[in-house]
């Protein structure tokens, strides 16, 4: 069995995450690969995905849009958990009912389960424009991310592709 991690990630933060994810997935002994979305043509050779993007504006990036465009197929055929990356603060906003807007992307997908992580903000990376976009919304620069919240969702997606493979599947 060996898993897919595959991430848009604009300023590194959400890819940080899919490593992680990675790192729990092999500590339970499956095989994976952690790429970014630019680097994935093929899903052949893969037994199961994991499939995040960063979210800016409550969508995810154009990359990961087209991605699932191409793949949706091939992402339905196969076990499939999807991720997103965006929230801040302390409490995470938008709150996670209201941070990501992916149902056609749900739709297309059939995933077993959609996450919805905390980010980091680190002002400096962002462009004239972005800047201002936080300023408007006073967003609060910090890293927000739930490590331990993340490798506990690798380790049920770990549990779930180990029941699976035990019946056979």
């Amino acid at each position: 069995m060996t898993v897919l991690v595959v991430v848009g990630s604009k300023y590194g933060a959400t890819h940080e995450i899919a490593e992680a994810i990675g790192r729990e997935l092999r500590e339970h002994g499956l095989a994976t690969d952690v790429r970014s979305i630019g680097d994935v043509d093929d899903l052949a050779s893969f037994t199961a995905v994991v499939l995040g993007s960063a979210v800016y504006a409550g969508h995810w990036l154009d990359e990961a849009r087209r991605f699932v465009e191409k793949h949706a197929e091939e992402l339905a055929a196969r076990p499939t958990w999807l991720f997103s990356s965006g929230p801040i603060g302390d409490p995470p906003r938008p709150s996670e009912d209201d941070a990501v807007q992916i149902e056609p992307i749900i739709a297309a997908t059939r995933p077993r389960e959609h996450r919805v992580f905390a980010g980091r903000l680190d002002k400096s990376k962002l462009s004239f424009p972005e800047r201002a976009i936080v300023f408007a919304f006073r967003a609060v620069e910090g890293d927000f991310r739930d490590w331990d919240a993340i490798a506990a969702w690798a380790g049920e997606i770990a549990d779930a592709l180990e029941a699976s493979a035990a019946r056979g599947e």
